[in-house]
């Protein structure tokens, strides 16, 4: 275990089981799918969620990147999204699946909707990591979550706090003194 964790809250192991089973109900979505769905990453944080996401679908699926920031290296949200980088890939008339790593105060995922359905997706789903819904500041959920946390600030497997901790294989809580220096 990392030094800078409390503990470990997510085992590799959980974390494929989730997995496998977030690919599953995103076959069952879509098995009548007359054409491929458009998977969405969120950058950086989603990045080996939706990797191993898509890859354990059956559903053939096309992917696309987008990097919304609303963090930066706060442990604290601004509430205003920004987009970084756009999508390459055109969303009208597509099924669009978004696979976020945590939704948290929920601004991303509002400014996320409204830009992609504003663009004239076909339908939108959103497949999450984790669910905070002890910290949503506005009423959106996603369509399925892998896992419900609390308030508790979450590294790992894509999960970050200043840019460190991605790369870790399973998920643990930082420790306070950490982000609050």
């Amino acid at each position: 275990m990392d030094k800078d964790l409390a503990s470990i809250v997510l085992t590799e192991e959980q974390i494929t089981q989730k997995v496998n089973a977030a690919a599953a109900w995103l076959d069952e979505r879509f098995k009548d799918a007359l054409t491929p769905p458009l998977a969405i990453s969120v950058l950086k944080g989603s990045v080996f969620f939706f990797c191993d996401v898509v890859r354990a679908m059956k559903t053939k699926t096309q992917i696309d990147f987008m990097t919304v920031s609303s963090y930066g290296n706060s442990a604290e949200t601004s509430g205003v999204p920004k987009i970084v980088m756009d999508l390459s890939a055109s969303v009208h008339g597509r099924d669009v699946i978004l696979i976020e790593d945590i939704v948290d105060s929920g601004h991303t995922l509002v400014r996320m909707k409204d830009l992609i359905i504003g663009r004239g997706a076909k339908s939108f789903t959103v497949v999450a990591l984790f669910d905070k819904p002890a910290r949503r500041q506005v009423d959106i959920k996603a369509d399925y979550s892998c896992f419900e946390t609390g308030d508790e600030f979450l590294v790992g497997y894509g999960l970050d706090y200043a840019q460190q901790y991605r790369t870790l294989p399973y998920v643990g809580i930082l420790k306070r003194e950490i982000y609050e220096k």
